[in-house]
């Protein structure tokens, strides 16, 4: 398996999402505890839940609603598809 290969282990798909979880939870507990604030935990959650947003744009809606027939890679491939138009 190479590094550039598309990961398809469960297990290994598993862990990179419990990964992600990890970094976010210890990420957002560093900011709330520098600035205990009902406005950074507001804060905060809309910038959770609009980056969540952005990333169904970018891997669904744009994938599935615009209509393209090639395969989606990941943002620098919509990057340079946009750019080259």
């Amino acid at each position: 398996m190479k590094i550039t290969d598309d990961l398809k282990n469960p297990k290994l798909l598993w862990l990179k999402g419990s990964l992600f979880l990890i970094i976010s939870l210890i990420t957002s507990g560093i900011l709330l505890l520098q600035n205990p604030s009902i406005q950074t935990v507001l804060l905060l959650g809309v910038t959770i839940w609009s980056a969540c947003r952005f990333y169904y744009f970018l891997f669904y809606v744009l994938e599935q609603y615009l209509g393209r027939n090639r395969r989606y890679t990941g943002l620098m491939d919509e990057l340079l598809f946009l750019f080259r138009r």
